[in-house]
């Protein structure tokens, strides 16, 4: 009998090897995007609704992570306070604006937009809020998916200055179940989170070559308290969630 667990990780280090070496151009744009902001004392900005803000809060105050990254976390499109109602708010047309209003983003920054289908109007106004102020916009999302249902609306891919393709199917999920028309196994998340995650480890080597690298240290590490501190001084001003 197949075992959904061994599917479930065979097809996740498919696809992680996969995007390791197809999003390999683009990964290489996002590192030197990073590394131009943060040698500028820029910022790092993750936007993203529903399950994909979680790309956001993976980087923020991450131990072995750039302290230059900032998560744009609200309520009202997450999961936490409510699935439903944050389902309706993705879809709302000027939604994001204000919620973007709380973060200082411009030129020279980067933007980092998480939509998997690619269409929903709050991620969208964020990118092309992002472009207005001048930050370096880039899309995290699943092509294939967001050209099957964008029905003639623009697309995430479309706004972006780099686009990072998960290439997680139509609908996300990856196995199917006999005797259902559904599908489970989910891809997204995880093959976001390790682009990011391998962007910004890249970024922070050259960093740490040059003008040196802010990164955080697990808290119960000697001497992390200290480093912790200077570094939240450092970027409390532009990070209203430290």
């Amino acid at each position: 009998m197949t075992s959904f667990v061994d599917d479930y990780f065979r097809e996740v280090i498919s696809r992680l090897d996969a995007a390791r070496i197809r999003q390999a151009a683009a990964m290489e744009k996002c590192v030197e995007a990073i590394v131009t902001a943060s040698q500028d004392d820029g910022r790092i900005y993750f936007f993203g609704t529903g399950h994909s803000h979680m790309l956001g809060v993976e980087t923020h105050y991450r131990a072995g992570g750039l302290a230059a990254t900032v998560p744009v976390l609200a309520g009202s499109i997450m999961v936490h306070e409510g699935t439903v109602a944050g389902t309706v708010h993705e879809r709302m047309p000027g939604f994001a604006r204000p919620i973007l209003e709380r973060y200082a983003i411009s030129r020279g920054d980067v933007l980092f937009v998480t939509s998997n289908s690619g269409v929903n109007a709050a991620p969208l106004e964020a990118a092309e809020i992002g472009r207005e102020r001048g930050a370096t916009v880039v899309a995290i999302t699943s092509v294939e998916y967001s050209k099957m249902v964008a029905n003639g609306r623009p697309r995430l891919a479309e706004m972006a200055h780099i686009v990072l393709d998960n290439e997680a199917p139509p609908g996300d999920a990856v196995l199917t179940v006999s005797g259902s028309a559904q599908r489970v196994g989910p891809v997204s998340t995880i093959v976001g989170v390790a682009l990011v995650n391998a962007i910004l480890a890249e970024a922070s080597r050259r960093l740490a070559e040059t003008s040196g690298a802010p990164i955080y240290v697990s808290a119960n590490m000697p001497g992390a308290d200290e480093i912790n501190r200077q570094l939240v001084h450092r970027y409390r001003p532009r990070n209203p969630h430290l």
